[in-house]
């Protein structure tokens, strides 16, 4: 048996009708090594590149390039050297002990309240999908959402699992990405997804980066 730690984050919009949560799983007895591997990253990225280490990644603004994440400003002028970036994050992922990836989406054409209520939807499928995994597995899990924890519809369907044979214990915990960096993996991993499944047109250069960036990875699939 083992503890994982599921750090979530979701991503989609309303115009194109996607809703997607994608997971970074670590087992808690590698949890030092994993965080390590990644905090070696960052620390070669900012000798690389001039990124601080605790520079937080955003991943839609910072591989489309809204924002300065480098010391340089020649650096921060190219979308290219941002997509190499998020490649080589990804890379790292790929090779982080004790940890998986994975995305569950559904598209759909709803709006407005009726969206946030599909939303929660999805997150439900999530949660039971996660769960079902972890029985499998005889092992036990705890999710780490980014955010405050206002939103009660996180909590509401935690408490909807049957105590008895339930293997996600607790509600979600939260963290703000900003200062948890396992989270931003998670935002990276649920934006990539998302644009795997999304296919726009005008974002074809990141359609294969789950594949050949993560091959061990679940890919995304329809709930």
């Amino acid at each position: 048996m083992a503890t994982k730690l599921l750090y979530i984050d979701d991503s989609g919009a309303v115009e194109t009708g996607f809703i997607l949560y994608g997971w970074l799983g670590i087992d808690v007895a590698q949890w030092s090594k994993a965080l390590r591997c990644w905090l070696d990253f960052r620390k070669t990225l900012y000798r690389d590149t001039g990124i601080p280490a605790d520079f937080e990644f955003h991943s839609t603004k910072f591989i489309n390039g809204r924002d300065r994440p480098s010391n340089s400003t020649s650096w921060n002028r190219s979308k290219g050297n941002r997509r190499v970036v998020a490649q080589q994050a990804l890379d790292v992922l790929a090779s982080m002990p004790g940890s998986h990836a994975g995305a569950v989406y559904r598209c759909t054409g709803k709006k407005g309240p009726a969206y946030a209520e599909e939303r929660a939807s999805v997150y439900e499928a999530t949660l039971h999908y996660l769960d079902r995994r972890l029985a499998a597995a005889g092992d036990h899990g705890i999710i780490v959402m980014d955010g405050d924890g206002s939103d009660p519809s996180y909590q509401r369907e935690h408490r909807k699992l049957k105590l008895a044979t339930r293997h996600i214990v607790e509600d979600p915990w939260f963290a703000g990405s900003d200062t948890n960096q396992p989270v931003q993996i998670a935002d990276l991993l649920a934006y990539t997804a998302y644009q795997a499944v999304l296919a726009h047109p005008g974002k074809k250069f990141m359609w294969d980066w789950w594949t050949k960036r993560l091959p061990a990875a679940e890919a995304p699939r329809q709930v």
